[in-house]
């Protein structure tokens, strides 16, 4: 299309991210809600995907040509890393292993670029050795990735429904996203590799929408609070969003605590440690103005 390698399906898909980029800023000035910068960034990083994966390389481009590939591969790299850190927060997992932590598969990640992928052009000169090399081991990174994620989400034992739905579609964003250096290997099918990476962002995608619809689904059950931060804060309050203080997952937290579930159920529900559960509730009984779970209960828990 437009006289470049872009497959029509590749750009079908960056019309698409860019329009939920779109609609998603829009709605976050609109109410100022800082917590969809994480989604933002992530959104733009996709576009940028399509962008430079589908319309490179060209002939016209401006400098040696494995510079094109250091830019297109720089940001699938960077939007693999940024996907895994976006799970991570997502879970409130610290680090899956020692070896995986954010900062670790940053690091493999750049070594295996530059040693696996850079080094093997520029003695060989082919793409497809190089692509060959660096492709194989960071496969085997993201494939120990995926196990081991998919392993941590596994013990969960009586996982709620909404928990069951954001599990799998994570589960769906990691293994479409693990699967990127596969594909690259195989070959340059845009209508292939495209479709499968960009449904890794679509499921991330849903769990966002889901968290948005669970939001307005107890929207009457946290009037009371959202009243009562407005008023202790002098600040009018959204009723679907908090501006300030508390984030999403606090929000979360504050609509299972209304439920009167134990800690250790809600742990369960959004696959968090117990003690992660405590820490949620102290900040949002500190942020709230009340002592504890009694007294949030109490206060709130009839509205």
């Amino acid at each position: 299309m437009f006289g470049t390698s872009i497959h029509w399906t590749t750009y079908f898909y960056l019309l698409i991210d860019t329009f939920i980029l779109c609609v998603v800023f829009i709605q976050s000035i609109k109410i100022k809600h800082k917590n969809l910068k994480r989604f933002l960034i992530l959104a733009s990083l996709f576009v940028l995907y399509n962008l430079t994966g589908g319309f490179l390389p060209i002939k016209d481009f401006p400098g040696p040509f494995i510079l094109q590939y250091i830019i297109t591969y720089g940001v699938s790299l960077t939007m693999g890393i940024y996907l895994f850190y976006y799970i991570y927060q997502e879970y409130d997992i610290e680090f899956l292993n020692v070896h995986l932590t954010i900062s670790n598969i940053a690091i493999y990640g750049t070594l295996c670029f530059f040693g696996l992928y850079l080094l093997p052009y520029y003695f060989t000169n082919s793409i497809d050795i190089a692509r060959i090399c660096f492709a194989v081991p960071v496969s085997g990174i993201c494939l120990y990735f995926l196990y081991s994620f998919r392993r941590k989400i596994s013990e969960s034992v009586n996982p709620g429904t909404l928990a069951k739905r954001r599990n799998k579609l994570a589960l769906i964003g990691v293994t479409c996203m693990c699967l990127l250096p596969i594909l690259t290997v195989i070959g340059d099918y845009q209508w292939l590799t495209f479709t499968i990476i960009n449904m890794s962002f679509y499921a991330i995608t849903l769990i966002e929408i889901e968290r948005y619809h669970y939001f307005l689904e107890h929207k009457r059950q946290l009037k009371g609070v959202f009243e009562h931060y407005s008023r202790a804060h002098k600040q009018t309050v959204d009723p679907k969003f908090l501006k300030k203080g508390l984030t999403r997952r606090e929000i979360e937290m504050a609509m299972s605590i209304l439920d009167n579930r134990t800690y250790k159920d809600i742990g369960e529900d959004f696959f968090i440690a117990e003690r992660t559960v405590s820490k949620h509730a102290s900040n949002i009984f500190r942020k709230i103005g009340v002592k504890n779970k009694t007294e949030f209960l109490d206060r709130f828990g009839q509205n």
